[in-house]
């Protein structure tokens, strides 16, 4: 089934947050800090307020007074001995002091943009500078500078996982050890669209409508309760289309409160649409950890244990869902696709002065696939091993499946070695030597990688709902607390629901808003679409026919008894009605009598796959070409195969992005952003990559309604690995053993010449 969305989205009928125009609205623009960390001594809004068109100016103290509560962070559990996690107070405007080059500071509200950023320009705010941390060595050096007065020496946290002395027992019998760190540096998220927000607020009923791109209702509407203090039925979140999301539009951000704030207090409409540097200074980022990996082998190549010691850069919050993925996200599939005795992890977080870190695609499970992929071949190449055969013997079989991990994790389901396999053939791995010569001949380094890389995906909400009403014409409308920001939703939950119906599509529509508001669900993020709010229609499709089958009864006047019902139509002998028939006949009864819900509880799953990419490098340039990539995947069974292999597309390049030149650099001295705009931030573009041969090999899960797995992490967790792989197997030959990302021309120009004097 094509995309249904696609043609309203490239026709321009698409309509995003900025899109959104409510009549007598006023705009909003920030003033934002201009230095990474320093105590605000006076802040005088006076001649901002009396320039032309401006309503009002709004500071910390104004959000001080609202009573505003700290933005939210869903760490509850324990970290080692029993620590909480140090949560200091994250403000919706800055108060007292800024902790990163971005923060806001103060909130302009005037007839027009263009007059509030007029006035913008004229608030003075008068600073006494603080020394600046940028990285996680910098905060925990002895001596920092403290950003936070209730974090000693700026740790925020430390967490751990697994079984310490038994992972020490096991490298203490080992023949092997190979230990090796990888940074997964920090990220921007750049979804196609800028974040934006408008407020309105309704005097009469106390109700606040919001306008904003988000990845799941139900989640958002809670946050933004949470910290206004505000009743969640009081909130509405009303949102069409969405330019992207990574996981950085699961959060609510601080502006979203200081609107709110805003459209109450002056009577109407309050809409702010960000900038792109805006954006790539104040959006939550993505990655910023490094880990450091050891694993022990017997004297024949089994895994004995592994082990890591991991550190996590938080920037100067505590926000969203940094501190969840540096712990349990990052500690979950340790193990890999291996069978594996004993796992430890040790997680240490740290504040430094950055944007804060959430969400982005993957969430911590790209990282440890990195990690895990290329210590395994690095143990491989170290101590003799081959690295496909290394990785065969140590699959966790088929035969043991539901596996429970040693830190406790329990992988669904999968054939790991028939997956490898099938990458293997596909890739042809065989025939890599001649193409590697013909490269030489050509004057070029190649290098082949694998990745048999697994992540999890799903879980979260206790269970997800999914409902769907009838309009007067007997046409079907869906509904869920999910957001698509460019997966293709309005093609696939409308299939799963007709599938399960056997009926046309054509008639069924989704809309991802009230009463959605009503319903519960994880929301979008973490392949959490498909595996839970698609099992929950494929629930609502069962639950419709027993809904529509006493009617059907009635209209053909026989006892139910009697009805069967196949392809789309109940059957009473020879005599039937179609299910969308039967909805026309009711639709003039209101409520419609067929409208109905379904819902179900459904667990975690663990995507996983073989990808295996083939690189070329100019050693007198530096400049590194995919040739070839092969991603073989278990998603479970598939649902809509285009839209699989476009979120594989996706998802690979987006890790190739990573691998060859984004990266989010802070000046170590003041900490000013030095990679804030397309000219200095490199981004991933079509010609990156060639041909993408995408297969798939699905060995269905029980955890869920549709035995689906997943999609959205599994590119990013199979290229980083892949890609980073065969980079370093093109330049082994030079004797150099591994080099961390981001692979820019110069990096590599700069590794092939110092390796070469070297020799």
């Amino acid at each position: 089934m094509a995309r249904r969305e696609d043609y309203r989205l490239i026709t321009g009928q698409g309509r995003y947050t900025a899109d959104w125009n409510l009549s007598g609205q006023l705009h909003a623009v920030y003033l934002r800090a201009d230095r990474a960390h320093a105590e605000i001594t006076r802040i005088d809004i006076g001649r901002a307020l009396e320039s032309a068109g401006v309503k009002a100016v709004y500071t910390g103290e104004d959000a001080r007074a609202e009573g505003y509560k700290s933005l939210p962070n869903p760490v509850s559990f324990p970290g080692k001995n029993g620590q909480k996690l140090i949560k200091p107070f994250y403000p919706v405007l800055a108060q007292d002091r800024v902790r990163f080059v971005g923060e806001p500071v103060a909130m302009v509200v005037a007839e027009s943009e263009a007059m509030a950023e007029d006035a913008r320009d004229l608030i003075e705010v008068d600073y006494k500078d603080l020394p600046a941390v940028v990285g996680f060595d910098a905060a925990l050096a002895p001596g920092a500078p403290r950003i936070h007065a209730d974090a000693v020496d700026n740790l925020a946290f430390e967490y751990e996982s697994g079984d310490e002395q038994a992972v020490a027992a096991a490298f203490g019998r080992a023949k092997f050890i190979t230990r090796l760190t990888v940074d997964s540096q920090r990220l921007v998220g750049n979804p196609l669209e800028p974040r934006a927000c408008i407020a309105d607020y309704d005097n009469a009923s106390g109700r606040y409508t919001l306008h904003l791109p988000q990845q799941g209702a139900a989640g958002m509407r809670s946050q933004l309760a949470v910290v206004s203090g505000l009743k969640p039925e009081n909130i509405v979140v009303d949102t069409q289309d969405i330019g992207g999301s990574f996981g950085i539009r699961g959060a609510a951000y601080p502006e979203y409160f200081t609107l709110m704030l805003a459209t109450r207090k002056l009577g109407c409409p309050v809409k702010w649409v960000a900038s792109r540097s805006e954006c790539f200074m104040s959006d939550f980022q993505g990655r910023a950890i490094s880990l450091t990996g050891e694993i022990a082998l017997d004297p024949e190549g089994g895994i004995l244990a592994i082990r890591f010691d991991d550190r996590a850069d938080l920037g100067a919050y505590a926000a969203a869902f940094g501190s969840f993925i540096a712990t349990r996200n990052l500690t979950l599939t340790i193990g890999g696709v291996y069978r594996v005795p004993a796992l430890y992890a040790r997680t240490r977080l740290a504040f430094t002065n950055a944007a804060p870190i959430s969400a982005y695609r993957g969430a911590g499970r790209p990282d440890t696939a990195y990690a895990v992929e290329r210590l395994v071949d690095c143990a491989a190449r170290e101590h003799g091993f081959d690295p496909i055969e290394l990785r065969r013997q140590n699959f966790v079989p088929p035969g043991a499946m539901p596996y429970k991990t040693a830190n406790a994790g329990t992988y669904d389901s999968g054939n790991f070695d028939a997956v490898m396999n099938d990458g293997l053939r596909l890739a042809d791995w065989a025939g890599f030597p001649e193409r590697q010569a013909a490269s030489k001949r050509a004057g070029r380094l190649r290098g082949i990688g694998i990745a048999t890389y697994l992540e999890a995906g799903g879980g979260g909400s206790a269970k997800d709902q999914a409902a769907a009403e009838f309009d007067p014409e007997g046409n079907m409308t869906l509904f869920a607390v999910t957001h698509s920001s460019g997966q293709g939703h309005e093609t696939v939950f409308p299939q799963i629901v007709a599938a399960t119906l056997g009926i046309d599509s054509a008639r069924i529509r989704v809309h991802a808003g009230a009463p959605g508001a009503e319903l519960t669900g994880s929301g979008t993020g973490g392949s959490r679409g498909i595996l839970g709010t698609g099992s929950a229609f494929h629930m609502l499709g069962r639950k419709l026919m027993d809904v529509a089958r006493p009617h059907a009864a009635a209209t053909l006047n026989v006892p139910e008894s009697e009805l069967r019902y196949e392809k789309g139509s109940f059957y009473a002998g020879e005599r039937s009605i179609g299910f969308m028939e039967l909805a026309r006949t009711l639709a003039t009864v209101t409520p419609h009598p067929m409208n109905a819900m379904g819902e179900g509880s459904f667990g975690v799953s663990y995507p996983n796959g073989c990808h295996i990419a083939e690189v070329e490098i100019d050693p007198e340039t530096g400049a590194a070409t995919v040739a070839r990539y092969t991603a073989v995947d278990d998603l479970g069974n598939i649902i809509n195969p285009a839209l699989v292999e476009g979120q594989v597309h996706g998802g690979v390049v987006q890790g190739a992005g990573q691998v060859f030149g984004e990266h989010a650099i802070y000046d170590s001295s003041s900490g000013q952003l030095l990679t804030g705009s397309f000219s200095d931030y490199y981004m991933p573009r079509a010609g990156l990559m060639p041909k993408i041969a995408v297969h798939d090999h699905p060995v269905p899960t029980p955890t869920n309604a549709l035995g689906a797995k997943g999609v959205g992490e599994s590119g990013c967790s199979g290229s980083l690995p892949a890609l980073v792989n065969a980079v370093v197997d093109a330049i082994r030959p030079l004797g150099i053993h591994h080099l961390d990302m981001p692979f820019t021309p110069c990096r590599l120009w700069t590794a092939i010449r110092d390796a070469r004097q070297k020799k």
